[in-house]
């Protein structure tokens, strides 16, 4: 509120559309895996715990942001923080954890914390307080270099420079609609590589990134796209039928990418409403009534893990999911009314 006594534009209320269109997209979501499902001998629980992870973490980031956003964004922050580093099975540690994927999901919860810890800062009113948060993303990053993830090194780093950056915007649509830009980028970026549509010596020096062994995952991913378009060959079912899989040691049985994963085992509908996600959170934030610094902040955190999801396994785990959706949920919430 002003001197005057109205509302920010920044600030006004912007109904109750971002809600409504989730349910109706996490609903599509479910209901859409069972139907890739039926006839076959599949297992659904992964894609009905990922879609239930969503929608808990959202509704729970929405609750508590509206409440106490500065103390809800500081303890997702640490919590993503700890998850990451902490040791034992099911839990995504990179350090006592070397289970494939594990690496790519703590780089993951590395970018929840560093987006959290910035959209901490961007809540706080005390300037030692928004100092400290964003040292706080500063040491995120620092972890992630800490741990060998380059790309969890690069995407904290560059949440909180788009945090830095946001601060002195006025206008949002044009922020979002930039990285949303990115992400389809990257996306188009692992088709190309899936395709061989891009030059010899592109091609080399991306394969040389992300290891043949994971273009030749995504190559299967492609052929059982097209031979399986509208409902793939369902969900979970990608490393029994996948040759490569089954020939490579340790593997877990998935392409290491959301998107061929999707598009693999529920065909063109399921990738598109795994974008429809996406862009359903995007939309949140644009409508959000939060400062546009918190809510571009909030969006370089999701566009830096759509992006690492693009190109690894992130979003198999449980704590990745619930964790950004809690994260666009507290960057979303309407601020609790004060007397």
């Amino acid at each position: 509120m002003n001197v005057l006594g109205k509302r920010d534009p920044e600030l006004r209320e912007r109904g109750g559309v971002p809600s409504a269109v989730g349910v109706a997209v996490l609903g599509g979501c479910a209901a859409w895996s069972l139907v890739c499902a039926a006839g076959r001998d599949t297992h659904t629980e992964g894609v009905l715990l990922a879609v239930l992870a969503v929608a808990a973490g959202y509704a729970g980031g929405r609750i508590l942001g509206s409440l106490l956003p500065v103390l809800a964004f500081t303890g997702l922050a640490l919590g993503a923080l700890g998850i990451a580093l902490a040791p034992g099975d099911g839990v995504p540690g990179a350090i006592a954890s070397p289970a494939p994927g594990h690496t790519g999901a703590a780089a993951a919860l590395l970018v929840v914390a560093a987006g959290a810890a910035c959209c901490a800062a961007g809540a706080a009113r005390a300037r030692v307080a928004r100092v400290l948060l964003r040292l706080l993303a500063l040491g995120v990053a620092g972890v992630s270099l800490a741990l060998g993830s380059v790309a969890g090194f690069a995407a904290s780093l560059g949440v909180l420079l788009c945090s830095l950056a946001a601060v002195r915007m006025r206008r949002r649509l044009l922020g979002l609609a930039g990285l949303a830009v990115a992400t389809l980028l990257v996306v188009g970026a692992s088709w190309a590589v899936a395709e061989n549509a891009l030059p010899d010596g592109l091609t080399a020096a991306l394969e040389g990134q992300l290891t043949p062994n994971r273009v030749d995952l995504w190559q299967d991913a492609l052929t059982m796209a097209k031979d399986n378009p509208v409902r793939g060959v369902g969900p979970d079912r990608f490393g029994g039928l996948s040759q490569v899989a089954r020939q490579t040691v340790n593997a877990d049985g998935k392409p290491h990418s959301a998107v061929w994963q999707q598009v693999a085992e529920q065909g063109v509908v399921g990738v598109t409403l795994l974008a429809a996600t996406f862009g359903w959170l995007l939309h949140g934030l644009w409508r959000s009534p939060r400062s546009t610094e918190i809510a571009l902040t909030a969006a370089a955190a999701l566009t830096a893990l759509a992006a690492l999801s693009a190109i690894g396994n992130a979003l198999s785990f449980t704590p990745v999911t619930a964790g950004a959706a809690a994260l666009a949920g507290a960057a979303s919430a309407r601020a609790a009314r004060t007397p």
